[in-house]
């Protein structure tokens, strides 16, 4: 059963809270804009002024200064001679390296007779032999070229010459078995050189009574250039 007395409820203003802010969206805008617009306005009409301060140095003018009077520089010293280098060279030196030849005038003396039970080996030590024949060089023209080689360059280019007389024990064949100093030149290299060229001397044998025998000999090595005089007396036992 419907009261008639409530009647029917009235109708609400406006529409929907989404309509409602699509509305208040216009005025709400602008009247920010707005007052942005006035609020910045008054911060630079009223903000006080501000400057920097002067922070420039004030170098004025600089002073001149003499500059002190221009010292002459000492002269430079003389430059230290360098010594000449030597100068290497593959040119033999002029060289007249001489082999004389033997002189059996003077042997010498024979020394005293051993015991009668006593064997002696004649290759031990430089003795005396008796010989008919002695021994005379067959390749001088090979020994003259060693003897050139063996030449001590110091003592060659410096013209430092001597003679070595040299032992040499020779079998019965002529071969060169043992050789040794038996006066020295004086010097040492010269000495050894001499030595060296004694084992490429080649002999004939010496004979006695028509017998090939071992025999000790002496021979003058000498080692001068052609600058150098020839001495007076160089025997060869």
């Amino acid at each position: 059963m419907i009261d008639h007395n409530q009647g029917t409820a009235a109708p609400q203003p406006g529409g929907s809270a989404n309509e409602d802010f699509k509305h208040s969206f216009s005025p709400w805008f602008w009247g920010s804009i707005s007052a942005a617009t006035l609020m910045h306005f008054l911060v630079f009409a009223f903000w006080p002024s501000m400057s920097a301060a002067d922070v420039s140095i004030d170098t004025g003018t600089t002073p001149l200064i003499n500059p002190p009077a221009q010292i002459e520089p000492p002269e430079p010293p003389q430059p230290i001679t360098r010594p000449a280098l030597p100068v290497i060279t593959d040119a033999l030196a002029d060289v007249d390296i001489t082999i004389d030849d033997f002189d059996f005038d003077n042997p010498p003396p024979p020394p005293p007779p051993p015991p009668g039970d006593m064997d002696i080996n004649i290759e031990d030590a430089p003795i005396w032999t008796a010989v008919d024949i002695y021994p005379f060089i067959k390749n001088r023209e090979e020994l003259q070229r060693a003897l050139e080689r063996e030449y001590p360059p110091f003592y060659r280019d410096a013209g430092i010459g001597g003679t070595a007389r040299v032992w040499f024990f020779i079998d019965e064949t002529g071969k060169v078995v043992k050789t040794q100093i038996h006066t020295s030149s004086g010097y040492e290299a010269l000495d050894d050189s001499a030595l060296k060229v004694s084992h490429l001397y080649e002999f004939s044998p010496a004979m006695n009574r028509d017998k090939p025998v071992p025999v000790w000999v002496s021979l003058d090595i000498t080692f001068r250039t052609r600058q150098q005089p020839i001495p007076g007396d160089s025997a060869a036992v």
